[in-house]
């Protein structure tokens, strides 16, 4: 395979190649699996993101503060529920 690459690409590379005492090939081979890697990761989490909107969308999932406005009117939780902190003396297990 020939990879044709800039002036300024190809200066890059080679000054990256002689600063790690790396053959220009192998510091070539190096840079573009990372950046397929990466570019891989990245729409992995972008899919990822996606599916959560969808889900949010869907009803089947939704906000922390929303549950916990839920869950302090369903249990009669204080409005600093869950961040209060115990009462002094207070036995109770958190």
């Amino acid at each position: 395979m020939t990879i044709i690459l800039s002036p300024e690409a190809e200066a890059r590379l080679r000054e990256r190649a002689e600063r790690d005492g790396q053959d220009v090939n192998t510091v070539a081979d190096a840079l573009i699996i990372a950046a397929l890697e990466w570019e891989a990761q990245h729409r992995a989490e972008a899919i990822e993101g996606w599916r959560g909107d969808q889900a949010a969308a869907e009803g089947r999932e939704r906000p922390l503060a929303e549950f916990l406005a839920e869950q302090r009117e369903k249990h009669g939780f204080p409005p600093s529920w869950p961040h209060a902190a115990p009462e002094h003396g207070s036995n109770d297990a958190v």
